[in-house]
């Protein structure tokens, strides 16, 4: 089932997508990871309005926490009456993530597993044709099949590092009442987020072939972009409420 619904549809758009652009696989990858993203642009957008409007009301949800401590049915009946006043949907980064993840696993299954540049037929669609060109080399110099490629690792840490800096920075402005033992948590979560993740992304670029990494980069610029775009739009709904 997961081939059927994931890895064809995918693989067969990635195919298309290389006769496209006459051959280019790394080309194809952006269009690919461009078009995914788009798709799913949603999920992605009312999951950072979550969590910024979480920002928001966290002093509320302090003082329901406090008021409610020894009635957990009244907090939850509270809770989710704010969550509905502010307009906030609490499950949406889950589902965010979870559109991330097979994704994630359908990308690497429908560029590799075929073995590029060989393709695949008997997976194709009917009005999808073979390419005459496939070219795995991207850019002039990047193999888009070999791992171990030190500057697209070094690419992938740094786009990463931006788009959590810019993810903390949206946070960050909204102000709200911490203990000094829940800001040093909180700093010492940031921190790891901040400079762990860029290490982990890098070393699974490293590790996989670099097609894996061109996704990364592509990933991240997009939300970069992304978040840039959604907080001005967050500002603009605050300064007219």
């Amino acid at each position: 089932m997961f081939q059927a619904i994931l890895i064809a549809p995918l693989y067969n758009c990635f195919i298309y997508l290389i006769g496209a652009t006459n051959g280019n696989v790394g080309l194809a990858i952006i269009i690919l990871t461009l078009g995914i993203r788009a798709i799913f642009y949603p999920a992605f957008t009312s999951s950072i309005k979550t969590q910024m409007g979480m920002q928001l009301v966290q002093d509320d949800l302090a003082e329901i926490n406090k008021i409610y401590k020894n009635n957990p049915d009244e907090k939850a009946k509270r809770t989710m009456e704010l969550f509905k006043e502010k307009k906030i949907s609490p499950f949406s980064g889950f589902l965010a993530l979870l559109v991330q993840i097979p994704i994630f696993f359908a990308l690497y299954f429908a560029f590799f597993r075929e073995g590029l540049p060989h393709i695949e037929t008997q997976l194709l669609y009917s009005f999808v044709h073979t390419p005459v060109y496939v070219s795995t080399t991207f850019l002039g110099f990047i193999n888009l099949l070999t791992p171990h490629n030190i500057l697209l690792s070094v690419i992938v840490a740094l786009t990463q590092y931006v788009a959590i800096h810019f993810s903390f920075a949206r946070t960050s402005s909204v102000q709200s009442k911490q203990t000094p033992e829940q800001e040093a948590a909180q700093r010492m979560q940031r921190v790891t987020m901040l400079y762990g993740m860029p290490v982990i992304l890098a070393v699974l670029t490293f590790t996989f072939p670099a097609a894996v990494g061109v996704y990364f980069v592509t990933g991240n610029t997009v939300s970069v972009i992304q978040e840039w775009l959604i907080k001005r739009s967050f500002n603009k709904q605050k300064a007219f409420s």
